[in-house]
């Protein structure tokens, strides 16, 4: 399910971002320490509380209507399957949010100096197959189907 009015929009958009931003922060950190373990976990919190606001606020002031726009350039709604619709927003979504993120994380963590265009784009690189297979198969539909059953829940 997708959001109907601004207030769902409000909370699908920051329920996403925790679940894409958490990831993304365990993948990097396991990037950094040479594969996953058992503390990663929870020192992924500590980013959180950072790259969470940010995502979110990219996401309802720019990315969203952006994302949207740029879909639409491919699929038509009311005419495509939802599915292809929900595909190319979340594909365009990740193309644009990608750059974004990794930008913040590498002004914010890493310690780039004269390299910072170069670390800048290896991040983007290493995240972006990451991050689009993590929101088309995993984090999107989980997102969608936890939604639909809290709305449905509410409306009760």
């Amino acid at each position: 399910m997708l959001p109907q009015n601004k207030l769902q929009d409000v909370f699908f958009t920051a329920f996403m971002a925790f679940v894409m931003v958490y990831a993304m922060i365990c993948y990097n950190i396991s990037l950094n320490v040479g594969g996953l373990k058992n503390y990663v976990f929870l020192a992924a919190f500590s980013e959180v509380l950072i790259m969470w606001p940010i995502a979110v606020i990219l996401e309802l002031l720019f990315v969203g209507k952006l994302a949207q726009k740029l879909a639409f350039r491919f699929v038509t709604p009311g005419k495509d399957p939802q599915i292809m619709i929900i595909g190319a927003i979340s594909a365009m979504s990740v193309c644009l949010m990608c750059p974004l993120m990794s930008l913040a994380a590498t002004i914010l963590f890493k310690d780039a100096g004269s390299e910072f265009v170069a670390v800048w784009l290896q991040t983007t690189a290493f995240n972006f197959p990451m991050a689009l297979c993590w929101q088309l198969f995993f984090a999107g539909p989980l997102v969608r189907n936890v939604f639909g059953m809290v709305v449905k829940a509410i409306k009760k």
